[in-house]
């Protein structure tokens, strides 16, 4: 049985590491044409080694900053150029930020919403032509953040909120021209985008940035490589939603049942007072 990717173009953002490399690597073993990007050349570099993808037509890395607009509009016509129309466009470039709302700049909170939002919306906007032609799908990672918010991550949550509102409603306007949109939530995976956040600020007992990252290290509870298995499965389906991992499921059914209450419930269950 051919697999739904086998033969397909497509792009994936933020695949020098994390979910973005594990999806690209996947896609490969997959028979997928990938065009891969990040910001990370050495990353990227080191993803396309992992794959051990021939010189051909058959992939392209560039380094790409999803903050920037000419670039992304040119990549997208530079993408059309060398391999043809995308049939998947994988927006997994994201970052972070540790620090509540005062003590974060308006900078560095505008920092995050480009990259995470405004890097989603011009991703689909430059290649949406391409994905009307070959009536395929957009795939645009959100988060757990993206259903619950989170102190601490004032800017990461509004990003991925907003991220999953930009899907769900592009979905509803491309369902009849025959374009999918996903919106991904993943719960802890175990990627490095917590050790690379800037620093604003630590949360109340917590004595360093070192301490924080071990911390999330017990929480990312998802491998990186199952977390791209439950995506492309999910996307080959058509699904407008994916929640990655036991904890997302688990926290997002408390979100549904408690609404108003979830956070202080949420704040029991982990032992805190």
């Amino acid at each position: 049985m051919t697999d739904i990717y086998a033969g397909k173009l497509c792009v994936v953002t933020g695949a020098g590491s994390g979910i973005g490399r594990a999806l690209s690597r996947a896609l490969a073993s997959r028979g997928a044409r990938l065009a891969l990007s990040d910001i990370n050349e050495e990353g990227l570099a080191e993803t396309v080694s992992l794959i051990g993808a021939p010189a051909s037509n058959s992939i392209r890395a560039d380094r790409l900053d999803v903050a920037d607009a000419n670039d992304i509009e040119a990549y997208a016509a530079s993408v059309k150029e060398s391999l043809g129309d995308a049939d998947y466009v994988f927006n997994v470039a994201g970052m972070t930020r540790l620090g509540d709302f005062a003590e974060t700049s308006l900078e560095n909170f505008e920092k995050v919403m480009n990259v995470n939002f405004w890097g989603v919306v011009r991703m689909t906007k430059a290649f949406l032509p391409q994905l009307l032609a070959t009536g395929g799908g957009v795939v645009n990672i959100s988060s757990l953040f993206g259903l619950i918010g989170f102190r601490g991550q004032t800017h990461y949550s509004a990003s991925k909120f907003a991220v999953r509102g930009f899907s769900e409603t592009l979905a509803l306007e491309l369902e009849e021209k025959g374009v999918a949109v996903t919106s991904v939530h993943p719960g802890g995976v175990a990627t490095n985008i917590v050790r690379n956040a800037g620093l604003d600020g630590l949360p109340e007992g917590v004595p360093d940035k070192a301490a924080f990252d071990a911390a999330f290290d017990k929480l990312a509870i998802t491998p990186a490589e199952k977390a791209a298995e439950i995506i492309l499965d999910g996307a080959a389906k058509r699904k407008r939603r994916v929640i990655v991992g036991s904890d997302a499921k688990f926290v997002s059914a408390i979100q549904r049942l408690f609404p108003q209450s979830y956070a202080k419930i949420l704040k029991r269950l982990r032992g805190e007072n």
